[in-house]
Protein backbone atom coordinates (compact mmCIF):
# COMPACT_ATOMS: atom_id res chain seq x y z
CA UNK A 1 0.00 0.00 0.00
CA UNK A 2 1.46 3.22 -1.06
CA UNK A 3 1.01 6.21 1.15
CA UNK A 4 0.82 9.64 -0.63
CA UNK A 5 2.73 12.34 1.10
CA UNK A 6 0.93 15.67 1.31
CA UNK A 7 3.07 18.72 0.69
CA UNK A 8 3.03 21.22 3.49
CA UNK A 9 1.08 24.51 2.88
CA UNK A 10 3.24 27.56 2.21
CA UNK A 11 3.74 29.89 5.13
CA UNK A 12 1.79 33.12 5.11
CA UNK A 13 3.95 36.23 4.83
CA UNK A 14 3.72 38.59 7.75
CA UNK A 15 3.77 41.66 5.49
CA UNK A 16 0.24 42.44 4.13
CA UNK A 17 -0.32 44.00 0.66
CA UNK A 18 -1.82 47.65 0.84
CA UNK A 19 -5.48 47.96 -0.22
CA UNK A 20 -5.90 50.20 -3.31
CA UNK A 21 -7.99 53.44 -2.87
CA UNK A 22 -11.50 53.44 -4.40
CA UNK A 23 -11.84 55.19 -7.77
CA UNK A 24 -13.50 58.67 -7.67
CA UNK A 25 -17.18 58.81 -8.55
CA UNK A 26 -18.15 60.18 -11.95
CA UNK A 27 -18.81 63.91 -12.23
CA UNK A 28 -22.54 63.30 -12.72
CA UNK A 29 -22.69 61.59 -9.29
CA UNK A 30 -20.78 64.28 -7.36
CA UNK A 31 -23.57 66.99 -7.71
CA UNK A 32 -24.37 69.85 -10.05
CA UNK A 33 -23.91 73.63 -10.04
CA UNK A 34 -26.99 75.59 -11.09
CA UNK A 35 -26.73 79.20 -12.28
CA UNK A 36 -30.05 80.97 -11.87
CA UNK A 37 -31.59 83.20 -14.49
CA UNK A 38 -31.36 86.15 -12.12
CA UNK A 39 -27.61 85.70 -11.80
CA UNK A 40 -27.21 85.49 -15.58
CA UNK A 41 -29.31 88.63 -15.99
CA UNK A 42 -27.27 90.59 -13.45
CA UNK A 43 -24.01 89.48 -15.04
CA UNK A 44 -25.26 90.50 -18.48
CA UNK A 45 -26.32 93.93 -17.20
CA UNK A 46 -22.93 94.39 -15.56
CA UNK A 47 -21.17 93.42 -18.76
CA UNK A 48 -23.31 95.93 -20.67
CA UNK A 49 -22.29 98.64 -18.21
CA UNK A 50 -18.65 97.75 -18.85
CA UNK A 51 -19.16 98.16 -22.60
CA UNK A 52 -21.27 101.34 -22.26
CA UNK A 53 -20.17 103.25 -19.14
CA UNK A 54 -22.83 105.51 -17.72
CA UNK A 55 -25.60 104.24 -20.00
CA UNK A 56 -28.74 102.61 -18.57
CA UNK A 57 -29.43 99.03 -19.65
CA UNK A 58 -31.92 96.25 -19.06
CA UNK A 59 -31.41 92.54 -19.61
CA UNK A 60 -33.49 89.37 -19.57
CA UNK A 61 -32.09 85.86 -19.42
CA UNK A 62 -33.42 82.33 -19.92
CA UNK A 63 -31.44 79.26 -18.81
CA UNK A 64 -32.13 75.80 -20.24
CA UNK A 65 -29.64 73.27 -18.94
CA UNK A 66 -26.14 74.43 -19.89
CA UNK A 67 -27.38 77.00 -22.40
CA UNK A 68 -28.39 80.59 -21.72
CA UNK A 69 -30.25 83.05 -23.90
CA UNK A 70 -29.72 86.76 -23.20
CA UNK A 71 -31.65 89.78 -24.47
CA UNK A 72 -30.47 93.36 -23.90
CA UNK A 73 -32.09 96.78 -24.03
CA UNK A 74 -29.36 99.40 -24.35
CA UNK A 75 -28.93 103.15 -24.91
CA UNK A 76 -26.25 103.87 -27.50
CA UNK A 77 -24.34 107.14 -27.86
CA UNK A 78 -25.24 109.54 -30.65
CA UNK A 79 -23.83 110.32 -33.16
CA UNK A 80 -22.11 106.96 -33.69
CA UNK A 81 -22.51 103.96 -36.05
CA UNK A 82 -25.36 101.98 -34.52
CA UNK A 83 -24.45 98.67 -36.14
CA UNK A 84 -20.85 98.78 -34.89
CA UNK A 85 -21.90 99.87 -31.40
CA UNK A 86 -24.51 97.12 -31.08
CA UNK A 87 -22.04 94.53 -32.40
CA UNK A 88 -19.37 95.54 -29.87
CA UNK A 89 -21.85 95.37 -26.99
CA UNK A 90 -23.11 91.99 -28.16
CA UNK A 91 -19.61 90.52 -28.41
CA UNK A 92 -18.53 91.81 -25.00
CA UNK A 93 -21.68 90.64 -23.20
CA UNK A 94 -21.47 87.14 -24.73
CA UNK A 95 -17.81 86.70 -23.80
CA UNK A 96 -18.16 88.00 -20.24
CA UNK A 97 -21.35 86.06 -19.50
CA UNK A 98 -19.82 82.86 -20.87
CA UNK A 99 -16.64 83.42 -18.86
CA UNK A 100 -18.31 84.19 -15.53
CA UNK A 101 -21.17 81.66 -15.64
CA UNK A 102 -19.59 78.76 -17.52
CA UNK A 103 -22.74 78.43 -19.61
CA UNK A 104 -22.98 78.26 -23.35
CA UNK A 105 -24.18 81.65 -24.60
CA UNK A 106 -24.56 81.42 -28.38
CA UNK A 107 -25.46 85.07 -28.86
CA UNK A 108 -27.18 88.05 -27.28
CA UNK A 109 -30.13 89.88 -28.78
CA UNK A 110 -29.52 93.63 -28.62
CA UNK A 111 -32.47 96.05 -28.74
CA UNK A 112 -31.52 99.75 -29.01
CA UNK A 113 -34.13 101.53 -26.88
CA UNK A 114 -32.76 105.08 -27.04
CA UNK A 115 -29.98 107.31 -28.29
CA UNK A 116 -28.15 109.64 -25.93
CA UNK A 117 -26.17 112.65 -27.11
CA UNK A 118 -23.08 113.71 -25.16
CA UNK A 119 -23.88 115.93 -22.23
CA UNK A 120 -21.55 118.69 -23.36
CA UNK A 121 -20.67 119.48 -26.98
CA UNK A 122 -17.65 121.36 -25.64
CA UNK A 123 -15.78 121.56 -22.37
CA UNK A 124 -17.83 123.30 -19.66
CA UNK A 125 -16.78 126.86 -18.92
CA UNK A 126 -15.50 127.38 -15.36
CA UNK A 127 -17.74 129.67 -13.30
CA UNK A 128 -15.06 132.32 -12.86
CA UNK A 129 -14.74 132.74 -16.64
CA UNK A 130 -18.43 133.45 -17.21
CA UNK A 131 -18.80 137.13 -18.02
CA UNK A 132 -21.27 139.32 -19.83
CA UNK A 133 -21.07 138.57 -23.51
CA UNK A 134 -21.08 141.72 -25.67
CA UNK A 135 -23.99 140.34 -27.67
CA UNK A 136 -26.16 139.38 -24.69
CA UNK A 137 -29.34 141.51 -24.84
CA UNK A 138 -30.81 143.18 -21.80
CA UNK A 139 -34.24 141.88 -22.70
CA UNK A 140 -35.64 139.28 -25.04
CA UNK A 141 -37.86 140.68 -27.79
CA UNK A 142 -41.21 139.08 -28.36
CA UNK A 143 -42.32 138.14 -31.83
CA UNK A 144 -45.81 139.58 -31.07
CA UNK A 145 -47.38 136.65 -32.84
CA UNK A 146 -50.89 137.01 -31.43
CA UNK A 147 -51.39 140.74 -32.26
CA UNK A 148 -49.80 140.25 -35.67
CA UNK A 149 -52.01 137.26 -36.41
CA UNK A 150 -55.18 139.11 -35.34
CA UNK A 151 -54.38 142.21 -37.38
CA UNK A 152 -53.34 140.19 -40.41
CA UNK A 153 -56.46 138.01 -40.23
CA UNK A 154 -58.80 141.03 -40.00
CA UNK A 155 -57.09 142.79 -42.90
CA UNK A 156 -57.08 139.62 -45.00
CA UNK A 157 -60.78 138.97 -44.41
CA UNK A 158 -61.79 142.53 -45.26
CA UNK A 159 -59.61 142.78 -48.37
CA UNK A 160 -60.62 139.30 -49.49
CA UNK A 161 -64.34 140.01 -49.18
CA UNK A 162 -63.97 143.28 -51.09
CA UNK A 163 -61.90 141.61 -53.81
CA UNK A 164 -64.44 138.79 -54.26
CA UNK A 165 -67.30 141.26 -54.52
CA UNK A 166 -65.47 143.38 -57.13
CA UNK A 167 -64.61 140.31 -59.20
CA UNK A 168 -68.26 139.16 -59.18
CA UNK A 169 -69.46 142.64 -60.22
CA UNK A 170 -67.00 143.15 -63.09
CA UNK A 171 -66.62 139.61 -64.39
CA UNK A 172 -69.89 137.88 -63.52
CA UNK A 173 -71.96 141.07 -63.99
CA UNK A 174 -73.75 140.61 -60.67
CA UNK A 175 -75.10 143.28 -58.39
CA UNK A 176 -72.88 144.66 -55.64
CA UNK A 177 -73.12 143.00 -52.26
CA UNK A 178 -75.60 144.45 -49.80
CA UNK A 179 -72.99 145.10 -47.13
CA UNK A 180 -70.84 147.17 -49.54
CA UNK A 181 -73.85 149.22 -50.77
CA UNK A 182 -74.93 149.87 -47.17
CA UNK A 183 -71.42 150.94 -46.18
CA UNK A 184 -71.17 153.36 -49.12
CA UNK A 185 -74.58 154.91 -48.36
CA UNK A 186 -73.72 155.28 -44.66
CA UNK A 187 -70.39 156.97 -45.41
CA UNK A 188 -72.00 159.34 -47.91
CA UNK A 189 -74.45 160.53 -45.27
CA UNK A 190 -71.98 161.14 -42.41
CA UNK A 191 -69.27 163.78 -42.34
CA UNK A 192 -66.07 164.14 -40.31
CA UNK A 193 -67.86 165.99 -37.51
CA UNK A 194 -70.43 163.29 -36.76
CA UNK A 195 -70.11 161.41 -33.49
CA UNK A 196 -69.89 157.92 -35.03
CA UNK A 197 -67.08 159.04 -37.34
CA UNK A 198 -65.20 160.70 -34.45
CA UNK A 199 -65.55 157.59 -32.27
CA UNK A 200 -64.38 155.30 -35.09
CA UNK A 201 -61.41 157.59 -35.77
CA UNK A 202 -60.46 157.62 -32.09
CA UNK A 203 -60.59 153.83 -31.87
CA UNK A 204 -58.46 153.56 -35.00
CA UNK A 205 -55.91 155.98 -33.52
CA UNK A 206 -55.76 153.99 -30.27
CA UNK A 207 -55.25 150.82 -32.27
CA UNK A 208 -52.38 152.45 -34.14
CA UNK A 209 -50.76 153.69 -30.92
CA UNK A 210 -51.07 150.20 -29.45
CA UNK A 211 -49.38 148.67 -32.49
CA UNK A 212 -46.55 151.24 -32.28
CA UNK A 213 -46.03 150.46 -28.58
CA UNK A 214 -45.87 146.75 -29.35
CA UNK A 215 -43.35 147.40 -32.11
CA UNK A 216 -40.91 149.51 -30.03
CA UNK A 217 -41.08 147.58 -26.73
CA UNK A 218 -39.35 144.22 -26.21
CA UNK A 219 -42.10 142.39 -24.35
CA UNK A 220 -41.55 139.10 -22.51
CA UNK A 221 -41.43 140.92 -19.19
CA UNK A 222 -41.63 137.65 -17.27
CA UNK A 223 -38.19 136.58 -18.55
CA UNK A 224 -34.75 137.85 -17.60
CA UNK A 225 -31.61 137.27 -19.64
CA UNK A 226 -28.75 135.24 -18.17
CA UNK A 227 -25.01 135.81 -18.47
CA UNK A 228 -23.22 133.36 -20.72
CA UNK A 229 -19.69 133.11 -22.08
CA UNK A 230 -20.72 130.95 -25.02
CA UNK A 231 -20.64 132.68 -28.36
CA UNK A 232 -23.91 133.37 -30.15
CA UNK A 233 -25.93 131.91 -27.27
CA UNK A 234 -28.71 133.91 -25.62
CA UNK A 235 -30.26 132.45 -22.47
CA UNK A 236 -33.12 133.62 -20.32
CA UNK A 237 -34.86 132.42 -17.17
CA UNK A 238 -38.48 132.81 -16.20
CA UNK A 239 -39.07 135.01 -13.18
CA UNK A 240 -41.28 132.37 -11.60
CA UNK A 241 -38.24 130.08 -11.49
CA UNK A 242 -36.23 132.80 -9.73
CA UNK A 243 -39.07 133.21 -7.24
CA UNK A 244 -39.09 129.49 -6.48
CA UNK A 245 -35.31 129.40 -6.07
CA UNK A 246 -35.23 132.37 -3.69
CA UNK A 247 -38.24 131.05 -1.75
CA UNK A 248 -36.61 127.64 -1.21
CA UNK A 249 -33.31 129.22 -0.17
CA UNK A 250 -34.97 131.52 2.37
CA UNK A 251 -37.22 128.75 3.72
CA UNK A 252 -34.10 126.72 4.62
CA UNK A 253 -32.95 129.40 7.09
CA UNK A 254 -33.46 128.34 10.69
CA UNK A 255 -36.31 130.22 12.37
CA UNK A 256 -38.15 131.20 9.18
CA UNK A 257 -41.79 130.25 8.76
CA UNK A 258 -43.90 131.39 5.82
CA UNK A 259 -42.05 133.01 2.91
CA UNK A 260 -43.41 135.21 0.10
CA UNK A 261 -41.24 136.31 -2.81
CA UNK A 262 -42.12 138.75 -5.58
CA UNK A 263 -39.70 139.22 -8.48
CA UNK A 264 -39.87 142.27 -10.68
CA UNK A 265 -37.59 143.57 -13.39
CA UNK A 266 -35.46 145.76 -11.12
CA UNK A 267 -36.19 144.52 -7.61
CA UNK A 268 -37.06 141.45 -5.57
CA UNK A 269 -39.22 141.68 -2.47
CA UNK A 270 -38.81 138.96 0.15
CA UNK A 271 -41.18 138.72 3.10
CA UNK A 272 -40.37 136.10 5.72
CA UNK A 273 -42.18 135.19 8.91
CA UNK A 274 -40.06 134.81 12.04
CA UNK A 275 -41.08 131.76 14.07
CA UNK A 276 -38.23 131.67 16.57
CA UNK A 277 -34.75 133.05 17.13
CA UNK A 278 -33.20 136.49 17.15
CA UNK A 279 -34.75 138.83 14.60
CA UNK A 280 -31.52 140.58 13.59
CA UNK A 281 -29.63 137.31 13.07
CA UNK A 282 -32.46 135.72 11.08
CA UNK A 283 -32.81 138.86 8.96
CA UNK A 284 -29.10 138.79 8.13
CA UNK A 285 -29.27 135.08 7.27
CA UNK A 286 -32.33 135.61 5.06
CA UNK A 287 -30.60 138.47 3.22
CA UNK A 288 -27.49 136.37 2.64
CA UNK A 289 -29.54 133.39 1.39
CA UNK A 290 -31.54 135.59 -1.00
CA UNK A 291 -28.40 137.20 -2.41
CA UNK A 292 -26.77 133.79 -2.88
CA UNK A 293 -29.82 132.41 -4.67
CA UNK A 294 -30.01 135.39 -7.03
CA UNK A 295 -26.27 135.21 -7.71
CA UNK A 296 -26.59 131.53 -8.64
CA UNK A 297 -29.08 132.52 -11.37
CA UNK A 298 -26.35 134.64 -13.02
CA UNK A 299 -28.81 137.26 -14.23
CA UNK A 300 -27.38 139.83 -16.60
CA UNK A 301 -28.92 142.59 -14.57
CA UNK A 302 -29.13 141.70 -10.89
CA UNK A 303 -32.17 143.32 -9.25
CA UNK A 304 -32.18 144.99 -5.87
CA UNK A 305 -33.27 142.77 -3.01
CA UNK A 306 -35.50 144.03 -0.25
CA UNK A 307 -35.92 141.75 2.77
CA UNK A 308 -38.62 142.15 5.41
CA UNK A 309 -38.73 139.82 8.42
CA UNK A 310 -41.98 140.00 10.39
CA UNK A 311 -42.34 138.12 13.69
CA UNK A 312 -45.19 135.61 13.81
CA UNK A 313 -47.85 135.95 16.55
CA UNK A 314 -46.28 133.02 18.42
CA UNK A 315 -42.76 134.47 18.32
CA UNK A 316 -41.13 135.56 21.54
CA UNK A 317 -37.80 137.33 21.85
CA UNK A 318 -35.04 135.05 23.14
CA UNK A 319 -34.38 135.39 26.84
CA UNK A 320 -30.99 136.67 27.83
CA UNK A 321 -29.01 134.53 30.23
CA UNK A 322 -28.60 136.20 33.64
CA UNK A 323 -25.18 137.74 34.26
CA UNK A 324 -23.58 136.20 37.36
CA UNK A 325 -22.81 138.69 40.11
CA UNK A 326 -19.15 139.30 40.80
CA UNK A 327 -18.17 138.52 44.38
CA UNK A 328 -15.23 140.50 45.66
CA UNK A 329 -13.30 138.98 48.53
CA UNK A 330 -12.15 141.61 51.01
CA UNK A 331 -9.96 139.25 53.07
CA UNK A 332 -11.00 141.12 56.18
CA UNK A 333 -9.41 144.40 55.06
CA UNK A 334 -12.64 146.43 55.19
CA UNK A 335 -12.30 149.69 56.98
Amino acid sequence: MTTAATAPAPATSAASTPTPAPAPAPAAQRGTTTVSERAVRRIAERATTEALPGRPSQATATVRGRKAEVSLGVTLPYPAPLADGARDVQRHVVERTRELTGLDVPTARVNVTALAAPRYSRAPVPPFEETNSPGTPRRWWSGRRVPTALLTSAAALGCGALAVDLIEVHLAHRAAAAWRVSAVHWLSGHGPGDSPVVIAGGLTALLGVWMIVLAVTPGLRHRSTVRSAAERVDAAVDRSAVESLVRDAVADVAGVGAVRVRVRRRRIAVRAGLAFGDRAEVSAAVTAAAHAAVASCRLRREPRIRVTVTPDPVWQPPKQAPVPETVVATNGLDG
